[in-house]
């Protein structure tokens, strides 16, 4: 229930932020007797391409903490809590970021998650398996990765990626169904553009938006590259490869985040075939061959 009332809550935000800022803007409708306008139509796209993953952005820790039900270590209450904040705290120093918030999320599938607007405003949290299950200097690779995350700015460069994609799927999905309104008029019909403008434009924003979600995916396995090597400098190589090696043992286990977290997530399950175009992780072996010959 939860999980609806933040989408509905951020698609409504998305909805008024646009609204306000194309009214800012004066940018006039982009569709008119005479045609597309092409200015109006990019700055229309563009609002709304980058309000849905700025908004996004903007309210991640508080979306992250109420999907996952995470909670945040203010003052621990085990030996288990304080060994983690203090590891957090040094491993944060060493990549020269402040302090990001700390939780504990309760999955039996060993993951972490890293997230939040800025660098210096982040959250990391491990599931409660793997604080269960994993060795002390594997759980301080894992730590060391998500650091990496925040360190890198990939919450911000992937959510200005998304709306860059987002932008340019509706875009020439407008232009497309345009094109095919056009063709399927008749002389004599209106020169505005009908309903099967608008179903045009959602059938194709579908497609472009598939063709879109694999630049996006292609992006987010790279930037998975990177953390593992900020996590192999942060901790230690040998401890990031024995924490990638674990991870491979915890495919049994059902994946509980969702969404946008799976992205940020140290791993995801693997997908076969042109699923696997649209992984936002590598496989584990290709990841751990990286480490290895970087050694």
């Amino acid at each position: 229930m939860m999980r609806i009332v933040l989408f509905l809550a951020t698609n409504i935000a998305v909805l008024i932020v646009a609204s306000i800022t194309l009214s800012l803007l004066g940018v006039e409708h982009y569709l008119s007797g005479t045609g597309l306008n092409l200015g109006s139509l990019l700055a229309f796209c563009a609002v709304f391409g980058f309000a849905g993953s700025i908004i996004s952005l903007l309210l991640s820790k508080m979306m992250a903490k109420m999907s996952t039900g995470t909670q945040i270590i203010t003052q621990p209450r085990t030996e288990a809590e304080r060994w983690l904040l203090d590891t957090v705290a040094e491993l944060s120093e060493k990549a020269g970021i402040k302090m990001p918030e700390v939780g504990i999320f309760p999955a039996q599938q060993a993951n972490a998650f890293a997230t939040g607007w800025n660098k210096n405003a982040a959250l990391v949290a491990v599931s409660q398996g793997l604080l269960d299950r994993f060795r002390k200097e594997e759980t301080r690779a894992v730590l060391a990765h998500e650091i990496g995350h925040v360190a890198n700015g990939d919450m911000v460069t992937l959510a200005l990626v998304q709306g860059v994609v987002n932008t340019f799927v509706m875009f020439f999905a407008r232009i497309a169904a345009y094109a095919v309104d056009s063709f399927l008029r008749r002389d004599g019909d209106d020169s505005r553009p009908g309903i099967g403008f608008y179903i045009t434009t959602f059938v194709f924003e579908i497609l472009f938006g598939i063709a879109a979600s694999v630049i996006v995916a292609w992006f987010s396995r790279r930037r998975e590259y990177r953390a593992d090597e900020s996590g192999a400098s942060l901790a230690s190589p040998h401890a990031m490869i024995g924490a990638l090696q674990r991870l491979k043992s915890e495919y049994g286990v059902p994946d509980q985040l969702q969404g946008q977290l799976t992205a940020f997530g140290i791993s995801s399950h693997i997908k076969q075939g042109f699923m696997a175009l649209l992984s936002s992780h590598p496989p584990l072996d290709d990841r751990i061959a990286a480490l290895q010959n970087r050694r």
